[in-house]
């Protein structure tokens, strides 16, 4: 199978988010720009949906503090969520964190508004080779900018997986998930996926040795009947409480993101109650994705919205929440800032040849595909 290009994402391990710089625009200081004073016609709000546990506590705090702004944070749960809403019209929200395969098809549904770069001087601390590779989805960048990156792998409770299994080595292959009769030996430990279609559909694809972004309906149902007998031994669908879930000990299997569960590792490690969490990127591959900002076009406070979004491109800034979150992210000069748990540890900046060889991108989905996968999904969660 042909995996996509992800030249972008080799540059970012072989540089530490470094990339060749635009020669017509000044090279990043490392510190941060603000912009130009604008007409300030907007009250001092900011309203946020982001994804749960994807932003550094003190992030916001330190923004009110310096803005006056007051930022209003609700937690969404699922790209699908985000949707449903963005499309309906007024959100209410002046940031949004879409990933890259839904954003592209919300793009062209006219749900953004352009960012006003003049607005964002430190725009030039993002890596431009990451924004190369996003042309597909966002042509010029112009409705959006790259804020994490990561994988969808396996978590696992060390511990169990070992008194189960005789040893971890059954988590280098996607064998201990789409293998009924290894998942049925879990089901009473705690089975967790992502309830993402997005992601848990072109997972079993690759598994299967499909291609992972085929449109084709029957290939599509290849993945929903494997899913099917699978089905009896999954325990949960959720995309955020499987963190707390893997650290104490209630779930023993999670297909999930990458940071999530290095997340749910370090709280396991700090409650101290001798859970061990671990995550693997299978031998046979994984997907790689990147979540975006972007500003709804009915939002009511843009000007604000482009001041934090400036604010999050200085690079001490987002190299704290990338040291909280545990995903790395796309701003080359916060590169030096990064904790080593997160540059040295293969399992969050894969190698340069696990991102070559194994790692593949996830298509913008055309509402018609969209539609079948959620079919899918409805189906499956259904099920008793």
């Amino acid at each position: 199978m042909k995996l996509r290009n992800l030249t972008w994402v080799v540059a970012l391990a072989l540089a530490g988010c470094g990339g060749k710089g635009n020669e017509s625009a000044p090279a990043a200081t490392g510190a941060g720009t603000e912009p130009a004073p604008v007409a300030q016609s907007e009250e001092a709000v900011l309203n946020f949906y982001n994804w749960s546990d994807y932003i550094a506590p003190e992030t916001l705090d330190k923004f009110e503090k310096e803005t006056g702004i007051k930022v209003t944070y609700d937690e969404m749960d699922s790209n699908d969520t985000l949707e449903s809403k963005i499309l309906a019209g007024d959100t209410g929200y002046d940031i949004v964190v879409p990933s890259s395969s839904f954003l592209g098809r919300q793009i062209k549904a006219g749900a953004y508004q352009k960012l006003d770069r003049t607005q964002i001087p430190n725009w030039n601390n993002l890596d431009e080779a990451l924004l190369a590779k996003l042309q597909d989805v966002d042509p010029g960048s112009e409705y959006s900018y790259p804020y994490m990156w990561g994988t969808t792998g396996i978590g696992y409770n060390v511990d169990k997986i070992t008194e189960i299994f005789g040893s971890t080595d059954v988590v280098n292959s996607w064998d201990l998930v789409f293998k009924p009769e290894n998942l049925a030996k879990l089901k009473d430990c705690g089975v967790t996926f992502l309830d993402a279609p997005s992601e848990i559909i072109p997972t079993t694809l690759h598994f299967l040795k499909e291609d992972p972004n085929s449109f084709d309906v029957a290939v599509i149902d290849k993945a929903a009947a494997l899913l099917e007998t699978l089905r009896p031994s999954i325990t949960n669908f959720h995309s955020s409480e499987y963190i707390d879930a893997l650290a104490s000990g209630n779930a023993c299997l999670v297909v999930g993101w990458s940071g999530d569960i290095i997340q749910a590792k370090a709280r396991a490690e700090e409650a101290g109650g001798g859970v061990k969490v671990g995550y693997s990127i299978p031998g046979e591959g994984a997907a790689v994705w990147f979540d975006m900002f972007a500003i709804p076009k009915t939002a009511k406070h843009p000007q604000n919205a482009h001041k934090f979004l400036n604010y999050l491109l200085r690079p001490e800034v987002i190299a704290e929440v990338s040291n909280y979150v545990a995903y790395p992210n796309a701003n080359k000069a916060a590169a030096p800032m990064l904790d080593k748990s997160i540059t040295e540890d293969p399992m969050i900046t894969p190698s340069a040849d696990t991102i070559q060889n194994k790692l593949y991108g996830l298509a913008v989905l055309t509402p018609e595909v969209m539609k079948k996968y959620n079919d899918v999904w409805n189906d499956l969660k259904a099920v008793d």
